[in-house]
C-alpha cells in the first residue's frame, strides 16, 4: 500500500525526470479527455511541452483525466494554426504530423531527425490536421492490420511519442 500521494511521488521524481526535445501539438480537440490524455503522455514520457491550438479545459477537468500531470506539463495555447506555425518556425521546431494521407510514411519506416527539436502534431478527431500545418510538416501514419483504420487521436499521439523517444534514445546510446 502506498503512503505517498500521487503529487508527492511526482515531486520526488521531478529532479531525476528526463526531458526530451520532443513536444506534441493538438488541434481543436472536441473531447477534453483527449487533451488530458495527451498531457498525461507528455508527463510520463518526458516530452518538453504540449502545444494546444484551440481551447484548454478548466484545470479541474484536466487534472481529473491527466493523472494530475497538468500541473507538471507546460501547455502553450494558440488561437489558430497560423499562430502555431509562426512560433514553430521562429523556434526552429520541425513538425511531424500524424495523418492518413497519400504523402504519409509509415511510422515503422520513418526516422525522426533530431538535429532540431520536433513537434508531433495530432489532429482534430474528425477533420484531422489542418492543411496549413500539413503543408509545413513531414507526415506519418500508424499501420493498422485490424478491421479498424483510425485510432483515437490521443492514442496515436502516445504511439508516435513512444516511437520518437525510442529512436532518440537509440541515437544517443
Amino acid at each position: 500500500m502506498r503512503l505517498e500521494t500521487r503529487r508527492q511521488r511526482y515531486d520526488n521524481k521531478i529532479d531525476t525526470a528526463q526531458k526530451y526535445p520532443i513536444s506534441i501539438a493538438t488541434v481543436n480537440f472536441m473531447c477534453d479527455e483527449n487533451l488530458a490524455y495527451v498531457v498525461r503522455t507528455a508527463g510520463c514520457f518526458g516530452l518538453s511541452e504540449v502545444h494546444v491550438i484551440g481551447s484548454i479545459p478548466e484545470y479541474k477537468e484536466m487534472r481529473r483525466f491527466s493523472g494530475s500531470l497538468n500541473t507538471y506539463v507546460e501547455m502553450r495555447q494558440y488561437q489558430n494554426p497560423h499562430d502555431f506555425l509562426s512560433v514553430m518556425k521562429e523556434k526552429g521546431i520541425k513538425l511531424v504530423s500524424l495523418e492518413l494521407c497519400d504523402e504519409s510514411s509509415s511510422i515503422e519506416d520513418y526516422k525522426y531527425d533530431f538535429s532540431q527539436p520536433i513537434c508531433i502534431v495530432t489532429g482534430h478527431e474528425t477533420t484531422g490536421v489542418p492543411v496549413e500545418i500539413l503543408e509545413n510538416s513531414e507526415k506519418i501514419y500508424i499501420p493498422m492490420d485490424g478491421v479498424g483504420f483510425s485510432l483515437n487521436t490521443s492514442q496515436a499521439a502516445n504511439i508516435a511519442s513512444y516511437e520518437a523517444i525510442k529512436q532518440y534514445k537509440a541515437k544517443r546510446s
